[in-house]
């Protein structure tokens, strides 16, 4: 790799005009028609056609990427949601039944089968197959609602603020004070966030309702038994089953559970508290000021680009091409929607990160997550076709996960007194530990909700708290709080805009483990696992692309418990 930063150029289009855009369903169209009267006679053709498919595919695909970015940057700005709606309501619903012809056409021509030996083309025919088998044409209308609906709770999380010392906070801005070694200061935000969000309790609990029963019924419209099993086939989860969900469950809450029991009975030992409460979770048990990784989202960013290259050059560039790019929106702002992401952009192949950073050390590990997410989509940019870009969820998490843990060698550049980074290590290892049984959690939960979608308020509320004092510590003090736990659920965006994609974290949180131990055995092997794996993008099956990179897609008791060994064995080295 050189010094001198290359801006990637959009690839030449071939089969679309380089000056075309996106304005309306009417002018995307006559593509569209182009693809369905094209003859197929000859394997050359079938290869041309997948490339042009491709290509309209990847510019519609990345119109919609910068259309929901903005409006997820201002989720006040009027002309952004209105440009996104336009989108989901006027040209997705057309796109959908053409989308289902082209499928079918390529299912039928018998060139197809000369290309199934070829690397990624048995995982596009499979996926072609499950897409042409849910496809209805009375679903279009109920996914354009469904799309509708779920933006509004972006808008109602974006629109969230509280008062604190006479100053507006966010609540991200807020949670900050959740650090604070003042417990009184901590007890007044925590009631200040929680009152924030319980005052649109109801408005959301009727919006994920409203979601419930749509869901539902686009399931039953494709002759499914419920929504879990749609999303199932629809994500193309073929290599483990809903009743691996439910061990996955088991052994979380055998195997991790006591060891969460174990960390805050000395969390509350070291506070020298009568009772932990949930506001107590955040402070260093010690007594120390909040870790403070950065000062705001310029040092965050050069900190990032420097942590990433000192790992491994091309990691560094890639971030560093992002930021000049304009393609990074880090720091915390009224009016920004909550959460963060790292969305690919299919055709430029140079993606784009979105956080709410403030300047705690959690703000550091989601850019070294959706960092890793960002790598993956720079080492698979020049694979051929868009389907062959598109990694399954569980490798895409891994990509992000791994990286959170491989970059803690570097994270003196975040930390440079060495006490604070071995602090920021012992919170990351904790916190690792602590996802587990939340992904265990909002998982099962989710099992629950699609298998009784005509449950009622009352009944979701009941199973919400069976589900969580499975998984929570037995520890934590939450008397007079129930309505705060009882709607603890609506924070966790992925309910409401990407329903039963949340197992994929702890899978993948396993994968990265074990991925970690490699590294700090051979760091030149363990990094060129990681990548090998990376770039196969969606070529091959998720059990492939773990043992490419050195590991196991296992999430049995037995291997759970053998790596929560090994990090509570790390702990303690630290």
């Amino acid at each position: 790799m050189t010094n001198e930063l290359e801006i990637p150029n959009r690839p030449t289009r071939s089969f679309l005009p380089e000056e075309f855009e996106i304005t309306t369903w009417e002018n995307c169209k006559p593509y569209f028609e182009n693809l369905l009267s094209q003859e197929l006679t000859s394997e050359k053709e079938l290869r041309q056609w997948l490339k042009n498919r491709s290509e309209l595919e990847s510019i519609i695909s990345e119109d919609l990427g910068w259309r929901y970015i903005r409006m997820t940057c201002h989720t006040d700005n009027e002309e952004y949601t209105k440009s996104y709606q336009d989108f989901i309501e006027n040209i997705q619903p057309q796109i959908a039944p053409y989308s289902d012809l082209l499928n079918k056409k390529l299912a039928a021509t018998p060139f197809l089968k000369n290309l199934e030996s070829e690397p990624g083309f048995n995982i596009l025919i499979r996926n072609l197959k499950k897409d042409i088998e849910l496809f209805r044409e009375s679903n279009i209308k109920v996914f354009t609602e469904i799309n509708t609906e779920t933006q509004k709770y972006a808008q109602l999380s974006g629109a969230m603020t509280v008062e604190i010392n006479g100053k507006e906070l966010t609540l991200q801005q807020a949670g900050v004070i959740l650090q604070s070694t003042d417990r009184a200061k901590r007890e007044e935000a925590y009631n200040k966030i929680s009152e924030r969000r319980l005052k649109d309790k109801e408005v959301l609990d009727k919006l994920f309702s409203r979601l419930i029963s749509l869901r539902d019924q686009a399931a039953k419209n494709a002759d499914q038994k419920n929504f879990r099993d749609y999303m199932f086939k629809s994500y193309g989860r073929f290599d483990y089953t809903p009743q691996d969900c439910f061990n996955f469950h088991d052994a979380i809450a055998t195997e991790v559970v006591p060891i969460i029991n174990e960390f805050n009975k000395e969390r509350k030992a070291l506070l020298k508290v009568d009772s932990l409460r949930p506001w107590d979770k955040a402070v260093d048990p010690e007594g120390k000021v909040p870790l403070k990784a950065f000062e705001n989202s310029k040092d965050l960013t050069e900190k990032s680009i420097a942590c990433f290259t000192k790992i491994d050059p091309y990691l560094g560039q890639c971030l560093s091409i992002m930021n000049k790019m304009g393609h990074l929106d880090l720091e915390s702002r009224k009016g920004k929607a909550p959460g963060g992401y790292n969305y690919p952009l299919a055709e430029i192949g140079v993606p784009f990160i979105f956080m709410n950073a403030t300047s705690t050390m959690r703000d550091m590990t989601t850019i070294m997550h959706e960092g890793g997410h960002a790598v993956h989509n720079f080492l698979t940019k020049e694979l051929s076709l868009a389907d062959f870009k598109s990694p399954p969820m569980e490798v895409a998490e891994l990509a992000s996960m791994s990286m959170e843990l491989i970059s803690m060698d570097q994270w003196d550049i975040f930390f440079p007194n060495e006490e604070d980074l071995k602090r920021a290590k012992r919170e990351q290892l904790e916190d690792i530990i602590e996802t587990l049984p939340w992904v265990a959690t909002i998982d099962q939960f989710q099992h629950w909700l699609y298998e009784n979608p005509t449950h009622t308020e009352e009944e979701r509320i009941i199973h919400w708290n069976e589900v969580f004092n499975r998984f929570t510590d037995t520890i934590t003090d939450w008397s007079g709080l129930d309505e705060n736990r009882n709607y603890l659920w609506q924070k966790q965006l992925h309910l409401y805009e990407v329903p039963f994609y949340y197992i994929e974290y702890g899978m993948a949180q396993l994968g990265a483990i074990a991925l970690w131990r490699n590294y700090k055995l051979d760091k030149k092997k363990g990094l060129e696992g990681y990548k090998n794996a990376l770039k196969l993008g969606n070529l091959t099956t998720i059990p492939e692309i773990y043992k490419a990179a050195g590991i196991k897609f296992d999430f049995s008791r037995e291997y759970i418990h053998e790596l929560m060994s090994f990090v509570k064995a790390e702990f303690k080295k630290i």
